[in-house]
């Protein structure tokens, strides 16, 4: 009967559910479409996998390796366990690693992508920069075994001396994106005058399978290289493989060593190009030199002999001379015609004399009579101002009964304290001036 079961409280039967579904699927491989992708602000990540007739929820936390970015609709694989949430009484299921289910997911994540960046203007053909026709310095960041970085070594050094700077990354697994990004903005913070900053920069790898290429698909790589202020050749893969990161990049190259190619030119060709231009000037000057010849010769044919030129010079003077003999007489003849018009328009001199004197003659009586006015003038004005000057003279003021006090020395007293100092004192009145004595 019932009564002989145990009871349970809620949180012993979730403890026990729990238990049961980590027990019963403690390491599965699930494969289905992400839905509802949810980053949570503490790094975990939930989201749905869900077939045509189910859904299961998922969580990635925050220290699970994740290969790429958990997007809505891609169709993964996820290995890892399954587990129960007691506080809302529902199952989930764990992420211990995750991949794309197929090449098609993963091509179909990739061109979505390509899309969307596309329309960011990312790639657009304006944003190229032009590559350095000899770069002095070229940056490789590349893996720092393997083949890649033999052969653009042994390319560039067959091609031009250039200096190659090679940054290590990864070029595969979960840590290269990140890698390739580091290497590339420190490439770019270089400033411009240091020595180790490149004039260009390779990015590249061998081939592989779509998955060990998805670091270069990675967005995070395509928006640092679109990024970048320095020009960047990619050369991932083989010939047919393109990644995101060619759409973005200023130059794809099919392998590596067509990267080596693409970034340098042929020392030998070079030479080659300066010889020939060397060639051309030459032949050019010389050509100038006989240009010069010719039009010398033909200046000096065209030029005539000094004593040709000078017989041609008398014969036009005396042509001029016998041209000119009537036109003078003419002009002569005008001249005597205009003196004689002069002449009788002029006045006898004794006439002019006598004019000038009568003149001379008013013009005295006239400054004879403005002086004598001017005279008048100055002596009123003289009285006048002595009139006033003996109005304000201090002997009128003594003769109203004042005195003027001096020293000895005659400077004026003005004051009693004064004349006590001064001992000695000399009165000046109207009609005559005293000496006396003061006392203190």
């Amino acid at each position: 009967a019932t009564d002989n079961l145990p009871i349970q409280t809620v949180s012993e039967l979730s403890s026990g559910i729990k238990r049961t579904l980590e027990m019963s699927f403690s390491h599965i491989r699930v494969r289905g479409e992400l839905s509802r992708v949810t980053h949570h602000r503490n790094g975990h990540i939930y989201t749905d996998l869900k077939d045509e007739n189910a859904v299961i929820n998922t969580v990635a936390w925050k220290s699970t390796p994740l290969p790429f970015k958990l997007e809505e609709g891609l169709e993964v694989i996820v290995t890892g366990r399954v587990s129960s949430f007691p506080g809302m009484s529902r199952y989930q299921l764990i992420i211990e690693s995750i991949e794309l289910a197929g090449e098609g997911a993963i091509l179909k994540m990739i061109e979505a992508r390509r899309v969307a960046l596309a329309k960011e203007g990312l790639f657009d053909e304006t944003r190229k920069k032009p590559l350095p026709f000899a770069p002095a310095r070229i940056g490789v960041i590349t893996s720092p075994t393997g083949a890649v970085i033999r052969d653009i070594i042994h390319r560039v050094s067959d091609r031009y001396p250039a200096h190659i700077i090679l940054w290590p990354v990864n070029v595969q697994g979960e840590n290269a994106a990140m890698e390739i990004c580091k290497a590339l903005t420190g490439f770019n913070m270089l400033p411009n005058d240091h020595e180790l900053r490149p004039d260009v920069l390779i990015l590249a790898r061998g081939g592989g399978s779509i998955e060990d290429l998805m670091p270069f698909n990675e967005e995070a790589v395509v928006r640092t290289v679109a990024g970048s202020k320095i020009p960047i050749i990619t050369a991932v893969g083989h010939e047919t493989d393109t990644t995101l990161v060619d759409y973005a990049s200023d130059l794809r190259a099919p392998t590596p060593t067509g990267a080596a190619e693409k970034a340098t030119p042929v020392r030998s060709e070079l030479i080659q190009n300066i010889l020939t231009a060397a060639q051309r000037a030459q032949l050019a000057m010389m050509r100038r030199v006989e240009e010069a010849k010719l039009h010398l010769r033909r200046t000096d044919s065209a030029l005539l002999h000094p004593r040709r030129q000078l017989e041609q010079f008398m014969q036009k003077l005396d042509d001029l001379s016998v041209r000119l003999d009537p036109v003078l007489t003419r002009w002569v003849m005008q001249q005597q015609k205009h003196l004689l018009q002069v002449a009788a328009r002029l006045r006898a001199p004794t006439e002019r004399v006598h004019l000038a004197q009568q003149n001379l003659q008013n013009f005295s009586q006239r400054m004879s009579q403005n002086w004598k006015s001017h005279q008048q003038r100055l002596r009123h004005m003289i009285e006048s101002r002595a009139a006033l000057l003996e109005s304000f003279s201090y002997k009128n003021t003594l003769a109203r009964g004042y005195a003027l006090v001096m020293d000895k020395n005659n400077n004026i007293i003005a004051t009693a304290k004064a004349a006590r100092v001064a001992a000695e004192i000399n009165i000046q009145f109207a009609d005559d001036k005293i000496s006396a004595k003061t006392s203190l």
